[in-house]
C-alpha cells in the first residue's frame, strides 16, 4: 500500500499540497494558542 501511495505522489505531486497545508496550519493555531494562554495565565509573567 505504502508502494502504491508513494507512487501516486511522484505521478500527482500536488494531491500533497492541501493536506501538508492543514497540518501546517494546524499545528501553527495551536502553537499561537499556546503562547497566548499561556501570556494570559502563567502569574511568574506579571510583573
Amino acid at each position: 500500500m505504502i508502494s502504491e501511495g508513494i507512487q501516486g505522489l511522484r505521478s500527482y505531486p500536488h494531491l500533497i499540497l492541501f493536506p501538508a497545508l492543514a497540518m501546517t496550519l494546524t499545528v501553527l493555531v495551536f502553537n499561537f494558542l499556546g503562547d497566548g494562554l499561556r501570556d494570559a495565565l502563567d502569574p511568574k509573567l506579571k510583573d
